[in-house]
């Protein structure tokens, strides 16, 4: 009888542990998304980007939630960022987690190496994004690192020349 309610004990923890989700992985679907997403940064495949996120997500970088922008203007801000700068990134790790809210969110974490065209000088910038996922899609993207010796030299740099322009009479 003992023997018959322990194996009964077993049986229900077992059960009950195969039911729960999994709250901590390196491997999932939203990882293998995040990792289509940074290639098509390091490769400024701008096209295929959007089709990761939701139609409404939006992103906030280096700003609080109130402050973020869409996906298409964050597109934007990459362009100009690559006027300026080549880069390379090189990832460190990715993780999924799932909240207590049953929140899905992926982290990530790389480096950014990024060459500023006009002096050649060379940057390199630890960050860490992280990004929610609802049904597949990404919601929101927030990300954080140090810009600010870039900020900086930029500021240093001479202003553009001006732009030619026709004058009519």
């Amino acid at each position: 009888m003992k023997n018959l309610l322990l194996l009964g004990l077993v049986i229900v923890l077992s059960l009950s542990s195969c039911n729960q989700k999994q709250r901590y992985t390196q491997q999932s679907a939203e990882i293998d998304t995040y990792k289509k997403v940074m290639n098509d940064y390091k490769k400024m495949n701008w096209d295929d980007m959007p089709n990761y996120y939701a139609d409404t997500a939006k992103i906030a970088n280096n700003v609080i939630t109130a402050k973020a922008i869409t996906v298409a203007q964050a597109i934007e801000k990459n362009k100009d960022d690559a006027k300026l700068f080549t880069w390379v990134v090189e990832d460190i790790d990715y993780e999924m987690v799932v909240t207590d809210k049953g929140e899905t969110w992926v982290n990530y974490w790389g480096i950014w190496r990024g060459t500023l065209k006009s002096s050649g000088k060379i940057y390199e910038i630890p960050f860490h994004n992280t990004a929610q996922f609802v049904d597949g899609k990404i919601v929101r993207e927030d990300g954080y690192w140090d810009n600010s010796e870039i900020m900086v030299d930029l500021q240093k740099l001479p202003p553009p020349l001006p732009t030619e322009t026709t004058v009519t009479k």
